[in-house]
């Protein structure tokens, strides 16, 4: 999957330029009520939601496509970090066999999976108590209207009524503005920080188009909360 390979490969400067899946991260945690013990992180990456608990815990799972990512995570005799899928069957049964979990939480992650139903539901069996942020379809918006592509993020109406199917939630939609002093650094942002995945759908011609072209001085983000 490129995506996969792409946030291995930028890794080190994601770190670096994730500005918004920080602030996403910390207002995530702010939904985390009663300091659960036991959580289970899909799509962990290097650790944003791991540095940003302040309880104690007993057992903490990341699990991330993305090899670079998981090197990257901290680690201690609590931490278990696993390089997997978190939509593989195999790594789904394995959780079913240490669940129940306080909490499941994915932070800026779901937005990639290819059955993002099946993947709420299988969440619904491991623990009653979710938090989750995902990159919608606003997101990118306007690059997407000038450039007449079909976004690939998924609808955050749609998300909220597949989630309630099987989870009693609550939800908040967050829109986020990152200025820009020129239409190169946006683009740029958008290739390091990771919320492309690394699919190279525009043609280098319209990539510079774009990049000249470009009418706004800001990106735009829209995040779906969904918690209980």
């Amino acid at each position: 999957m490129k995506h996969i390979k792409e946030f291995s490969r930028q890794a080190d400067s994601y770190i670096q330029t994730n500005i918004i899946q920080k602030k996403v991260a910390t207002h995530l945690i702010s939904k985390v009520k009663n300091s659960p013990k036991k959580i289970l992180d899909l799509g962990c990456g290097a650790g944003d939601i791991y540095n940003k608990i302040d309880w104690k815990l007993d057992k903490f799972i990341g699990v991330d496509s993305a090899k670079g990512m998981c090197n990257l995570h901290p680690k201690n005799n609590i931490v278990s970090i696993l390089n997997s899928n978190f939509e593989d069957l195999n790594f789904q049964k394995k959780m079913l066999t240490k669940a129940p979990f306080d909490l499941v939480i994915s932070s800026s992650a779901l937005q990639w999976a290819k059955d993002i139903e099946s993947l709420i539901a299988f969440t619904s069996k491991l623990s009653k108590n979710i938090a989750f942020s995902i990159f919608t379809s606003k997101t990118f918006e306007d690059i997407y209207k000038i450039s007449e592509l079909k976004t690939f993020l998924p609808n955050a109406n749609e998300l909220i009524k597949i989630a309630r199917k099987y989870l009693d939630i609550d939800y908040e939609i967050k829109v986020y503005r990152l200025e820009f002093e020129d239409n190169i650094s946006k683009f740029r942002y958008i290739k390091k920080s990771g919320v492309s995945g690394g699919e190279k759908k525009l043609t280098l011609i319209q990539t510079k188009n774009l990049i000249k072209n470009y009418p706004y001085s800001y990106l735009e983000f829209e995040v779906l909360y969904l918690y209980k």
